[in-house]
């Protein structure tokens, strides 16, 4: 009607409403500083978190993953009767039920490997990792590991799920959703891969599943550059991206109120203003000039072989000493650890790439008072057969393998469970994959039977309601 006034102002329905509007939406900026921590104390009030477990000592972990399968018969698990039989098919005695992929009938395939064994512990290890096996005494080597996987996608996602089938949380989400960050400048997950190729299944494996966005790995790539488009053009203030991230957010927000079950747009809008944080916090955590040259040498930096693993584990202890919670480095992304033959070629590369970087991170976390309260986790989706394949390589084998742990209130020098005279299968304290989640979980204080997330009613568990901790790994 004619002389009518349309009026522009809106009826705030909603605490984060009136915030939104209030003062042209300027509120919405101390809102996006508060989120993270309502966030915070809503996981901790709903997950009990109050009550933590009385095997809490570390406060972060580094998972060193070798994406394709190690072989624990030439890395941590030496079986003399493998090179005794060798050309020899596997016993009866070995070729059990429990093998439903069928075992070949190949002759088994003899390792080259020589041992020692290190420290005041003993522990053997070959010498495809003489450095790591300088810190056997730091080292509990669980060789009784088993998963349900036969293929590297089933693998990879339930080494880092819990399950073989996608759509669930990562391990790493599942520790972010429970104890979040301790840097609210920094990713609480961070995920570094070593070539441009990502793991089998791509980023399920550090996927949020059905938990909100918010709680999925952050990928930092290889070089020198490892977050993309951190730092804005020269000709652009801070004030004036911060004044565009702010308008951005509000008119996110607008967008949010009419769809509030929408995570992923609530965790772009949360990613923004971490972006932006880290515009002025991350180059200097991903600068590893500040290091001094003898640190650099020490994890392999200048040399080719050592470059890009070496650079990824100076950057993981970097990202741990600042407060990220979990930081996930591949090895071989893209399931180049896989040697159905070439054996000798394949694992002498990897394993070359990879042994000076790891024992510097653990010597490096040792001397700097940090590897009793960070977790360092080695080891891959399953391990290899003793039997030949293509005459010079070895199959996949998730019925017995080995994998590592080490700090964060883990008893170093010793070795838990055992598998066959042939390295086929675990028979001694076999440890599921949802049992070593269950054991990596503890060590952060988190209980996994209490760590629950409701998905339409259901109480949803990382470790999909089964598995027990590793008591062995702590006593």
């Amino acid at each position: 009607m004619a002389g009518m006034r349309t009026s522009h102002h809106h009826l705030a329905t909603s605490r984060r409403d009136f915030l939104c509007r209030t003062g042209g939406g300027f509120g919405a900026i101390a809102l996006a500083g508060l989120m993270a921590s309502d966030r915070h104390l809503a996981r901790a009030a709903q997950t009990s978190l109050n009550r933590p477990h009385f095997f809490g000592v570390a406060r972060n972990v580094i998972f060193l993953f070798m994406d394709g399968g190690p072989s624990h018969l030439d890395t941590f698990d030496p079986k003399p009767r493998v090179n005794e039989y060798a050309g020899q098919p596997l016993p009866p005695s070995i070729k059990r039920a429990i093998t439903p992929m069928g075992v070949s009938e190949n002759g088994l395939l003899a390792s080259q490997r020589k041992w020692k064994q290190y420290g005041q512990s003993g522990i053997p290890v070959s010498d495809w990792y003489p450095l790591v096996g300088e810190c056997a005494d730091d080292l509990c080597i669980v060789r009784s590991c088993t998963s349900d996987a036969l293929n590297h996608v089933g693998g990879v996602t339930q080494m880092n799920t819990g399950s073989i089938l996608a759509g669930r949380p990562s391990l790493g989400a599942w520790i972010n959703y429970g104890l979040g960050s301790e840097n609210r400048n920094l990713p609480g997950f961070v995920v570094l891969l070593d070539n441009d190729r990502e793991p089998p299944g791509g980023n399920r494996a550090w996927g949020s599943g059905f938990m909100p966005a918010g709680h999925q790995g952050t990928k930092f790539f290889p070089g020198k550059q490892p977050i993309l488009h951190l730092n804005p053009t020269a000709d652009i203030s801070d004030e004036r991206q911060r004044s565009k991230l702010d308008y951005i957010n509000h008119l996110n927000r607008e967008h949010l109120l009419l769809r509030p079950a929408d995570s992923e747009l609530e965790a772009r809008i949360a990613s923004y203003e971490l972006a932006y944080q880290m515009q002025s916090h991350a180059p200097e955590a991903v600068d590893l000039t500040q290091e001094t040259q003898a640190t650099q040498e020490a994890y392999g930096l200048g040399e080719k072989r050592t470059q890009t693993f070496g650079q990824n584990c100076l950057l993981a202890r970097r990202l741990v000493e600042r407060g990220v919670r979990f930081v996930e480095l591949y090895s071989g992304s893209g399931s180049k650890w896989d040697a159905h033959s070439k054996i000798e070629q394949n694992h002498a590369e990897h394993c070359g790439a990879t042994d000076r970087p790891i024992a510097a991170l653990l010597k490096d976390l040792k001397q700097r008072g940090l590897l009793d309260e960070t977790l360092v986790v080695w080891g891959g989706e399953f391990g290899r057969t003793p039997m030949s394949e293509k005459g010079d390589g070895r199959d996949h084998n998730p019925y017995g393998f080995s994998m590592w742990l080490a700090g964060g209130g883990v008893k170093g020098g010793r070795i838990v469970g055992a598998t066959d005279d042939f390295g086929m299968h675990a028979i001694e304290r076999r440890v599921h994959v949802h049992s070593l989640h269950a054991t990596i979980l503890a060590a952060l204080g988190l209980d996994h039977t209490e760590l629950i997330y409701s998905l339409q009613g259901r109480p949803e568990r990382a470790t999909v309601n089964e598995g027990e901790i590793v008591s062995e790994v702590f006593s």
